[in-house]
């Protein structure tokens, strides 16, 4: 154990402690008297001394000490019982500090550096303890304290766990606090007198790896869009990078891929998150993929055990995994043993007599009269008591019906056995429990087709039929003598011996039966009578996006075999495919789906196929069709990872391994199916069912391998992909008992010379030799890995569609609109993290348009706004930017896109003087400016309205300018530039003028030419108010000049070019204001813009340049301070609610 660092004199030591290991600067000492063999005399005297003290105060027999070189102080950092106790820490302190002092000049600091992380982890491990025995972990709740102190977040953000470690900076480490929260990777460090933070988010993490660097062989390393950052140092780095891993998992699944993503129940509420609840949904992910269950089904016990394998005669060691409706086993020794006893085919669950050769011992009986015998169960009682109700529950939901009926197929001697697994039928499963059901089905939909379209399509092959049949027998004999040893049923032992049974290729009388063991298809078939019938029914006749596409795809769907040249298989495939987009709307219907469905229903019944298409969209490939196929992208990066690892030189030569995807994203889509042979594919599809996406990927890996001389010496991705489509074209199955079907993407169909061939068991059995060491776990692993740069990809590509389709558009920079763009994404992102989704507020949704994907609402608008505006106001800044979002909000969906965000940017940063002040117009007049407007009561309403004095002002200099003129000059002027005008704007009223006047003296305040601007807005102003009364006056006597008049009606708004009218609205009520601000005090923008133009400070102020880079730097700074303020100022104001 880790101990806190004291000071000790080593030379009063010397006689008690005795050297085994040092360094420069740890020493490894063992207590004299301990592990010795002789009988010295100090010894003795040392270990006397050590046996009659108290326990409690008796020496550990080995200690590690920190020496300083030139130093005789030295500090126990570290104790053990044994010599492999503290072996380990000396490892961890090689490992990871040891490289790492040499960075250090001051050797004070290199005592404070290793001090400092010692008791760092034993703080750590104190709070693992506290949290391994369920008691109140006080550890945990001062981190907490700490955590919020430091990094200010709502109390929304929760943490999940945190870990004493390094982050490093170049070649220095700053010993920390790493915090894990729902949402953010935290750092934070006080060392040497310096504060170091760091506020990662998940969902811009680009990878999370673990990697090593100069100092150190193992370091977790995470990298964002513009930096990478290494953390070390971890007392258990395997346990941190786990929690990591689901993290990010979790939460850039959550935010960024919910299109499908559907999170573990005690993962709906993130707030809720525990570190054990994500060891929970790892072991669940593990298990599920392992076995291949359905996603629902939930993990609740491993045990350790034993079970008793007939065909090896002895009790295989390994550990058992019950869920809500499955007892699965798999053995330690990997392909040793595995087996699926679904609850459904539990007869009973019982307790045997504990002896000493059969420890703890349960016996497990399923329907075919097989019993399984498990020992050495720990805490059997509890277990069997969990799985009895988990198994009462199962047959009360689902009653089995026996039915003792025997089918014509399952008479032959290859279903039947009176082996030791009893006397049962193979497939008794599914015929015995759904007999009935199938009858009922038949009569009310006789339209489904009732056998497997191979039987009824079957061709002769090439060969003699004595020799297909003999290979044929060969195989179902080899089969027959397995279901002997093995079990016949969903139940059977699963072992090496039969993966490379299926590895030669399963007989194809039995192909059907047994991918609907292999993938427990057989569970759903059974659990689910008449299931398939109704769906038929509900779907028949619907016509919609989805059935069109299936219509579409009807005839491309193995064109070249006979059971789809006729309207029987067409119909079965319509059937299952539609049947199956009705029972799956998420998914609906993608292509490739047609290419598999195709071959399910040459080899199994229409129902039959239908539950293996479930089996394989649902559980065996998760993911794989969708709107975006994530998950086939993701195992297409795995596959990519794994080419480097496996064949370097070919990933060398192929700099850009993404030119493979052309060709091989077809290989996970249709497995095979729609590249190569079908007769060879079907293989695939029989190790596929058994195997799951491994075998996909040690299939390809061997296709490549076999080419890969022919790969590293083409020329271009051109020719390579060409040698791949050959190739893949001529892979034939000689034990096929049918014709050879051609692949109908052949590329090599007249070739001049014959190309070599390749038999397709040759290919498999050589993927399993060289390739078929990847486990599950290491799979899942990768597809974690992989998950975040596929997500990522897809938002690296929203981002540059967007900006592709903005940048024409506006005159900002291009990185300046990268950096408004993730601003504008981080904003609608804050508000997923700790907000409620209120009903106008759409999270991030992935099937829409690119620039539609990421919208904010008024809220978070409002704190861009205030981020990044020119035109800030003080107070007034708010008001303003609830006008601007209801002025961009076209639709009044309560949402704006990015588009329409930096176009009003682009016109407040870079838009002539005309346009800005348009703009600023706009924000004045509906709908931008309402009724219920929050500043709609002015103080500056009153004042304004006296304009009775002449428009004559004096200027410092003392000459005065009479404005009269000028004014009758610029109403010509715009009466001329009318018909110029597209579209006029509506009248500005009195009481928006008022508005619009208060927003230019507000956006004055603090300029440094405030009061020569303040000067010249009264002007200006002023010079309005006459403008609007002579409006009003001559539109009341009818005594306007001529050129007035003209104006005045040209200008007059009419309901028809009035785009800016509020329809639902009636016009504002004159009650609501003081007699004096009628409607018919009119200014239109062209009278504001000209008067505007008469003051020079006014222009400049308009036609300054503006900064934006400045802005953003500080928006990037300031966006977390402004939403967590916000945040907690509202929690404050409800709890001073909840206390009234």
């Amino acid at each position: 154990m880790w101990l806190k660092p004291e000071e000790v004199l080593l030379k009063n030591a010397l006689k008690l402690w005795v050297t085994q290991k040092s360094s420069c600067y740890f020493i490894l000492q063992r207590r004299r008297g301990h592990g010795e063999g002789g009988g010295r005399l100090t010894g003795r005297l040392v270990g006397a001394l050590d046996a009659v003290l108290d326990s409690n105060a008796r020496v550990a027999p080995f200690r590690i000490l920190l020496q300083v070189p030139g130093s005789q102080v030295y500090s126990p950092i570290a104790c053990g019982a044994t010599l492999e106790e503290i072996n380990q820490h000396w490892d961890w302190l090689e490992q990871n500090l040891l490289h790492t002092l040499s960075v250090f000049d001051n050797k004070d600091d290199i005592a404070s550096f290793v001090k400092g992380k010692v008791k760092a982890l034993i703080a750590e491990e104190t709070s693992s303890r506290l949290a391994e025995q369920e008691e109140e972990p006080e550890k945990f709740r001062e981190a907490l304290v700490k955590f919020e102190a430091r990094f200010n977040f709502p109390e929304a953000e929760k943490l999940v766990t945190y870990y004493s470690c390094c982050c490093w900076k170049g070649r220095v480490p700053r010993q920390g606090w790493l915090y894990l929260s729902i949402n953010h990777l935290c750092f934070y460090s006080f060392f040497l007198g310096k504060e170091l933070k760091l506020v990662v988010p998940w969902v811009d993490i680009q990878k999370l790896e673990r990697t090593s660097n100069v100092f150190l062989t193992d370091t977790i390393r995470i990298t964002t869009q513009n930096k990478e950052r290494d953390f070390s140092m971890f007392l258990n780095l395997d346990e941190v990078f786990k929690v990591m891993e689901q993290l990010a998992d979790v939460t850039l699944r959550r935010l960024l891929d919910n299109e499908v993503f559907d999170l573990d129940p005690d993962l709906q509420e993130p707030s809720q998150i525990t570190k054990r609840d994500l060891e929970a949904r790892a072991q669940n992910e593990f298990f599920r993929a392992f076995f291949r269950l359905p996603r629902k089904e939930k993990l609740h016990a491993v045990v350790d055990c034993s079970l008793w394998t007939p065909f090896s005669r002895c009790h295989t060691a390994g550990r058992m995994f019950t869920s809500d409706s499955y007892i699965c086993f798999a053995s330690r020794e990997d392909g040793c043993c595995k087996i699926v006893l679904p609850l459904r085919e539990v007869v009973s669950i019982e307790k045997m007599e504990d002896t000493s050769l059969l420890p703890h011992p349960i016996i497990v009986s399923i329907r075919s009269k097989v019993a399984f015998q498990f020992i050495e169960l720990r805490d059997r009682d509890s277990l069997v008591e969990a799985l009895l109700v988990r198994l009462k529950q199962v047959h009360a939901n689902h009653p089995v019906h026996y039915d003792t009926s025997v089918d014509d197929d399952m008479a032959s001697p290859v279903f039947h056995s009176t082996s030791m697994c009893g006397d049962h039928r193979f497939g008794d499963l599914e015929m015995v429990s759904s007999q009935s059901s199938e009858e009922s089905e038949k009569e009310k939909s006789p339209l489904l087709h009732p056998d497997a379209l191979v039987t009824a399509f079957q061709q002769s092959g090439s060969q003699s039929p004595d020799s297909q049949m003999s290979r044929e027998q060969i195989k179902i004999s080899l089969w027959n003598d397995h279901f002997v040893e093995y079990g016949r049923t969903v139940c059977m032992f699963r072992t090496e011996k039969i993966r490379k049974l299926v590895a030669m290729g399963i007989p194809e009388s039995l192909r059907g039966r047994l991918w609907l063991l292999f993938s427990d298809a057989v569970t759903d078939l059974a659990s689910h009578p008449g299931y398939y019938g109704n769906l038929v029914e509900e779907s028949l006749g619907k016509c919609c996006l989805v059935t069109e596409e299936i219509e579409r795809d009807l005839h491309r769907s193995l064109p070249e075999h006979p059971a789809f040249q006729n309207e029987t298989g067409i119909a079965a495939l319509r059937r299952v495919l539609t049947a199956y987009a009705h029972r799956n709307p998420k998914i609906g219907y993608c292509q490739s789906m047609n290419i598999l469905t195709s071959v399910l229903l040459l080899y199994a019944k229409e129902e039959e196929a239908f539950w293996l298409l479930v089996a394989v969209c649902e559980r065996m490939l998760p993911d794989y069709f969708n709107h975006r196929v994530i998950g086939a992208q993701v195992d297409q990066s795995v596959f990519e990872e794994l080419i480097k690892g496996h064949l370097p030189e070919l990933a060398e030569h192929m700099n850009d391994l993404s030119a493979l995807a052309s060709v091989s994203l077809s290989w996970f889509l249709t497995l095979f199916l729609s590249i190569m042979p079908l007769e060879s594919a079907v293989n695939v599809v029989d190790c596929f069912f058994y195997d799951g996406i491994k075998a996909i990927f040690q299939l390809g890996l061997a296709v490549l391998e076999a080419n890969a001389e022919d790969l590293c010496s083409s020329k271009d991705d051109g020719q390579a992909l060409m040698i791949l489509s050959r190739f893949l074209d001529h892979i034939k199955n000689e034990d096929s008992p049918g014709p050879p079907v051609g692949s109908h993407h052949a590329f090599f169909s007249d070739d001049q010379e014959p190309y070599p061939v390749t038999d397709i068991s040759d290919l498999i059995r050589d993927s399993y030799e060289k390739f078929g060491d990847q486990s599950v776990e290491q799979i899942e692993h990768l597809r974690y890995k992989h998950r975040i740069r596929v997500l990522q990809g897809h938002e690296d590509t929203t981002k540059q569609n967007v900006l592709r389709v903005v940048i024409p558009e506006v005159s900002i920079l291009p990185e300046d609109l990268e950096e408004l763009y993730d601003l504008f994404k981080r904003e609608h992102m804050m508000s997923c993290y700790w907000e409620q989704p209120r009903p106008t507020a759409s999270r991030h949704d992935p099937s829409r348009p690119y620039a539609e994907q990421y919208r904010i609402d008024a809220r978070q608008f409002a704190h861009l706004f205030q981020l990044v505006s020119p035109w800030t106001c003080g107070a007034h800044t708010e008001i303003l930017a609830e006008r601007t979002f209801r002025l961009l909000d076209d639709n009044m969906d309560q949402l704006i896109e990015f588009k329409a965000f930096v176009s009003c940017l682009d016109t407040m940063y870079n838009g002539e003087m005309n346009e800005k002040i348009k703009l600023l117009y706009r924000l004045h007049i509906p709908p931008a400016l309402t009724e219920n407007d929050r500043d709609s009561q002015s103080p500056l309403k009153n004042p304004l309205l006296s304009t009775s004095r002449p428009l004559v002002f004096g200027k410092p200099n003392g000459d005065a300018v009479d404005y009269q003129k000028q004014l009758k000059q610029m109403i010509k002027d715009l009466a001329k530039e009318k018909d110029k005008t597209e579209k006029e704007l509506p009248k500005m009223s009195q009481r928006e003028f008022i508005q619009f006047c208060k927003t230019l003296y507000s956006m004055f305040h603090e300029d440094p030419e405030e009061n020569d601007l303040y000067q010249a807005i009264a002007t200006v102003t002023t010079l309005l108010l006459q403008i609007g009364e002579v409006g009003q006056r001559s539109s009341s006597s009818g005594s306007c000049s001529q050129e007035c008049g003209e104006e005045l009606r040209a200008s007059a708004p009419s309901p028809e070019d009035s785009v800016f009218a509020d329809t639902g609205k009636t016009p504002q009520d004159s009650q609501a204001f003081p007699e004096e601000a009628q409607a018919d005090w009119t200014v239109s923008l062209e009278h504001i813009l000209a008067s505007l133009l008469t003051e020079q400070s006014l222009v400049n102020f308009f036609e300054k340049p503006l900064d934006m880079k400045s802005k953003l730097e500080n928006a990037k700074i300031n966006q977390y301070n402004l939403k967590t303020s916000e945040m907690s100022h509202q929690s404050q104001s409800e709890l001073k609610l909840s206390n009234l």
